[in-house]
């Protein structure tokens, strides 16, 4: 039998089918865009996802020769929630966490409970990307929306009530709302009290891997599913992520290795305090039981290799069609050898971790007449690797040790690439047999539910195997431990530049 893992992002969603012993049997991806009905505002049709999500299933299991599958479990993006009715219809598309609706009750908010309560509560910082600072504006806004929605959820949850899950949200999704109590595992009756928001317009909150229900009749008929097949609560994406590349102790993370950066370390206990959101840091439930994680992440990682293709590439995009190569590999290739004298600042799209500047600009620094392209390409990988240094040193500094990076996603590929980063950061970087850690992740989960794995402990040990160790040259770090110092002194100066212009 196999397992189905869904990954519902904000712009596609990929169904994955493996066997139990985590080989891809089965494989779909569909792509959906953001609708904008006014400037500035940025939202996302539910149904256009859902029908999506049917056709993602339908197409995996087109190639799948296995038996019939066990279980589904999802993980999808966090803060967005589908209003809903009692029948399931959607009522409202969802506001994406990039909209600026919710600013004003996101202030409201802090004025009433003040930051540190809601960080004590919520382990996140006040911020209007939140679900609750969002269903506050629809209440205010469209209140026959609001009046008619029994039940605001998340997109995993959407996606798995929609197959016949009864309606629920998983403590790490839960945790995405700003409405949850991370520690005591409930929805926070201050905070909804306060926001004035009935916590029975939210789902059941539930520990991942929990079963949920299993697929309606009508709709294993429409998908070509088994009747019996049990839908199991799955998660945020990060956190599933992490699941699948087996970061389940501490001082091990998970670094997400694509268009953006981020990296997902997991610890054993709640850690919330103000130097944890000073550096934007949240603290949220992992899906593995009475663990949790933290975000850094970066906006423009793998978007700066593609956006040096687009603009200064085009003989690397002629040579990678000619040789078959994929192009970002063959760009890396193409960086020059030893650090490239230059400094490039990724914030090419704002800064996340740890400064939360959406103000923030990109720049390249230290241009001389005799730098070429192989140099730029350098540049921009030993620029989004210090910005992540960034990230591990203040995670450092508020009591969140990382000592092994676990790469996954398309630039983990490049095995130049992760020598540079253990050279660079001086960490130990793991490259795994993993392909699809997120869609991964959640099957462990649906598997550990059904019966087929007896702990996520022993899916982890079954599924995830190391490909590649890379050490860091002793001699390669100390060159640029050196140069990070001052890397560290950049965005503060362009900060300062752009703040008089």
């Amino acid at each position: 039998m196999g397992l189905l893992g869904l990954d519902i992002g904000t712009s596609g969603c990929k169904a994955t089918i493996f066997d139990y012993d985590g080989t891809v049997k089965g494989q779909s991806y569909v792509e959906y865009s953001l609708v904008s009905p006014r400037p500035g505002w940025q939202e996302l049709d539910p149904e256009v996802v859902w029908n999506s999500v049917k056709q993602v299933i339908i197409s995996a299991l087109s190639s799948y020769r296995g038996e019939a599958i066990k279980a589904i479990s999802v993980s999808s993006f966090g803060e967005s929630v589908i209003p809903v009715d009692q029948n399931g219809n959607v009522l409202y598309n969802s506001i994406m966490y990039i909209d600026p609706r919710g600013g004003e009750e996101a202030n409201a908010l802090e004025e009433m409970l003040g930051i540190d309560e809601v960080l004590s509560i919520t382990g996140v910082s006040i911020h209007p990307m939140y679900s609750l600072s969002k269903i506050m504006w629809i209440k205010k806004h469209i209140p026959d929306v609001y009046g008619c929605t029994w039940k605001f959820l998340l997109y995993a949850d959407f996606v798995l009530f929609k197959l016949g899950a009864r309606p629920h949200t998983d403590y790490s999704l839960a945790a995405r709302t700003m409405a949850f109590d991370v520690v005591n595992k409930c929805w926070s009756e201050k905070i909804l009290s306060t926001a004035e928001i009935e916590p029975a317009k939210f789902g059941e909150p539930v520990q991942s891997g929990s079963v949920v229900g299993e697929v309606s009749i009508h709709i294993a008929k429409e998908l070509g599913l088994s009747t019996g097949v049990l839908l199991v609560a799955g998660g945020h994406d990060q956190p599933c992520a992490a699941l699948g590349a087996g970061v389940i102790r501490d001082n091990v993370a998970v670094d997400g290795m694509g268009t953006t950066e981020c990296i997902t370390p997991a610890f054993d206990h709640a850690v919330i305090s103000k130097r944890m959101a000073a550096s934007g840091f949240a603290c949220v439930p992992h899906v593995k039981k009475d663990m949790y994680v933290t975000y850094a992440f970066n906006f423009t990682s793998g978007s700066l290799l593609r956006w040096f293709r687009d603009n200064f590439g085009s003989e690397f995009r002629t040579e990678a069609e000619r040789t078959g190569k994929n192009i970002y590999e063959l760009l890396i290739d193409k960086a020059t050898q030893g650090p490239s004298g230059l400094y490039l600042l990724p914030h090419f799209a704002g800064a996340a971790t740890p400064y939360m500047d959406p103000e923030a600009k990109g720049a390249i620094i230290g241009l001389k007449i005799d730098h070429g392209k192989a140099d730029l390409i350098k540049a921009i990988l030993e620029g989004i690797t210090y910005e992540m240094m960034v990230n591990l040193e203040h995670l450092k500094d508020a009591g969140i040790e990382v000592n092994e990076l676990r790469a996954v996603g398309g630039m983990a590929k490049s095995e130049v690439f992760l020598q540079l980063k253990a050279d660079m950061i001086g960490k130990r970087i793991v490259s795994l047999n993993v392909s699809e850690a997120g869609t991964l992740g959640v099957a462990m989960l649906a598997g550990t539910a059904s019966g087929v794995y007896p702990s996520l402990d022993a899916a982890v040990e079954k599924l995830v195997k190391v490909k590649k160790v890379f050490l860091p040259n002793e001699q390669q770090h100390e060159i640029y431990l050196e140069k990070y110092q001052t890397y560290t002194r950049i965005y503060p100066a362009v900060k300062e530049i752009y703040a008089k212009t």
